[in-house]
């Protein structure tokens, strides 16, 4: 199934995003997916002012305790790290 199937415009979804200036900082935020301002029909994530495409390598939770399992389940259970 095409991510973009799963989820709809308008929509709050949760990402787990790494810091960009500390590679080792990792948190779960929330984002809206919207319509692509560059490519009308498709599908991008806002998070932080910015778009972001939405494809498959981007793991999307449809709530912020899934995501927030999965971080844990990823980064470890006693949240080390955790700035979210």
């Amino acid at each position: 199934m095409d991510i973009h199937e799963t989820f709809n415009a308008g929509e709050i979804v949760y990402v787990i995003i790494r810091n960009p200036h500390a590679q080792d900082v990792a948190n779960v935020q929330e984002a809206a997916v919207v319509q692509n301002p560059e490519n009308p029909g498709e599908l991008s994530l806002f998070v932080y002012e910015t778009y972001y495409p939405l494809t498959d390598e981007v793991a999307v939770y449809k709530t912020e305790d899934h995501a927030e399992q999965a971080y844990r389940e990823a980064f470890g259970a006693n949240g080390e790290g955790f700035y979210g």
